[in-house]
Order: C-alpha cells, then structure tokens, then sequence
C-alpha cells in the first residue's frame, strides 16, 4: 500500500466488468451442477470451464485491487471498510461452522438420547444410545471412530505451529524486516500444506481401514462435514498467504500499510480456533 499519503479523501472505483463476468462463471457453475446431478454427461466439463473462467475473473479482479492499493488510492477509510468487510466476512464463517457443530450436537446429545430412552424399546429393544452406532435399525455396516492420535495430534501441533510461525512474520514486517517475514510466512504456508496432506492420509486411513465413510450414518457424515470444510478452509487460507507472500517477496506492504497480510492473518487464526474446538469435540468427546 505504497503511496498512501498521497491517497484521496475517498476512493471511487471505475465501472467494472468483474461483476457481471463472475456472475456469468456462477450461472454456468450453477446450471452444470444441476444438469450434473440429473445425469447429463456434458455437465462436468461446462462445471469445470465455469470453474475456471470463475478463477481467471477472481485473477484480474484481485490484480487491479492491488494495483490500486499500490498505486496510493486507498486511504485510511478505504482501510477500514476493508477492515469491516473481513470481520463480517469471519462472522459468517462463524455461523457457517456453529450450524455444523450445532448438528452434531443436537445428533448426540437430544436425538440419540430420545431414541435410547424408553419410548422407543418396543421398536429397537436392543438400542443402546452410545456414540457412536450404526442407527437405532442398524442399518449401516460397522465401522471403527476415528481416535485422536496420532494424525490428529500431530495436525493439532501443526496448526498451532502455523499460528506462531505467521504471527512472528507479521511482527517482523511491521518491524521492517521483510526478508524474514517472508522466511516465517514461507513456514506458515509450509506447515499448512502439512496439515492438508496428513488430513487426506486420514481419510484414506478412515475409508480404507476403518470403514468410516459419509455413509456411516450421523457420526460418519458429520465428521466429514466439519473435518472436510475446515481442510476447505485450510486450502482457503494457505491460498490467501501464498499470494501475500508472492507480494511481499515483489515488494508490497510497508510496515505501517499491509491489510492484506493482517486480512490473511485474521482468517488463519480462526481457522485455528475452529481446528480446537473440533479436536476437542470431534475426536476426543
């Protein structure tokens, strides 16, 4: 955000195609995933081309934000509706993820018990409302939980790891050191990247070894929501970072002007927070 002395009062954008092409790349993505599920076979490529001309739209939207911030038109209120703008957008991302915590605690703590209490013996007498089951029919094959060591553990300390490695970046930055912000925030990425691969080892491990799949009824679907969107979020994240460390490494941010990386920051922190509670929740209780 060089130049921002010099920025203007306010800054008002020029009319901009991005809008109306991104819109386009959702339609096409929309319309393939319905045509997708009905059994149409040219679905996945026109979801696949939308896909892509979603991500070229994304590419140059985000470019000329950049070069607007580099070029000294964002000021101090174009930081703080930036600022507003990622909070809410975190807030969201909260709700997102209370819903699916909000699911399996109503799976495991009303449902199950409603359907082990006495009411319901004269239906399923050999019941037992323990998590996790294979369903008051037994309907699903058996399948063993998902325990919290090693993988887990060990994505838990990278995380947490990832956490410290970006806030020593973000301190070195803001203290004008940018070769080691870069060589911290590499680490952070880094680390992310562990997590990603270690998580996609547990689900071959979970598919392969345990029988646990999104069919193993309410335990195995709500594992892999909430495991899965926050690998999701993992992918999200890192992305976020690389493309703050590519700009750092051109030259970007000052140490008083770089919301990109504090924007970035934010959202991995919370991506933290959410990794605790479903450690704690998913694989210990």
């Amino acid at each position: 955000m060089s130049g921002q002395n010099e920025s203007p009062y306010y800054f008002v954008p020029h009319p901009s195609r991005h809008p109306i092409t991104a819109a386009l790349g959702l339609l096409v993505i929309l319309g393939s995933l319905a045509a997708w599920v009905n059994g149409e076979t040219w679905a996945p490529l026109t979801a696949l081309a939308g896909l892509l001309w979603l991500l070229y739209v994304l590419y140059h939207w985000f470019g000329d934000a950049i070069s607007e911030s580099e070029g000294g038109m964002y000021g101090k209120r174009v930081d703080l509706s930036y600022r507003w703008s990622m909070s809410w957008f975190i807030f969201s991302e909260v709700m997102f993820f209370g819903a699916f915590f909000g699911a399996l605690f109503y799976a495991r703590q009303i449902a199950l018990h409603e359907l082990g209490s006495l009411d319901y013996k004269l239906i399923w007498p050999d019941f037992s409302a323990v998590w996790p089951n294979n369903g008051p029919a037994a309907l699903v094959s058996s399948f063993k939980s998902m325990t919290p060591w090693p993988v887990p553990t060990i994505n838990t300390a990278l995380l947490l790891s990832s956490g410290a490695t970006l806030t020593v970046s973000h301190h070195a930055l803001r203290e004008n050191h940018r070769n080691k912000a870069i060589v911290w925030l590499a680490a952070t990425i880094l680390l992310g990247v562990c997590f990603l691969f270690l998580q996609g080892f547990e689900y071959f491990h979970a598919y392969n070894e345990l029988n646990l799949t999104l069919a193993s009824g309410v335990y195995g679907s709500t594992f892999f929501l909430l495991t899965g969107f926050h690998g999701f979020h993992v992918f999200l994240g890192g992305t976020m970072l690389t493309v703050v460390l590519v700009r750092l490494i051109r030259g970007h941010f000052t140490a008083d002007h770089h919301f990109a990386f504090e924007g970035a920051a934010w959202y991995w922190h919370f991506v933290d927070v959410v990794w605790l509670g479903l450690y704690v929740v998913v694989y210990w209780l």
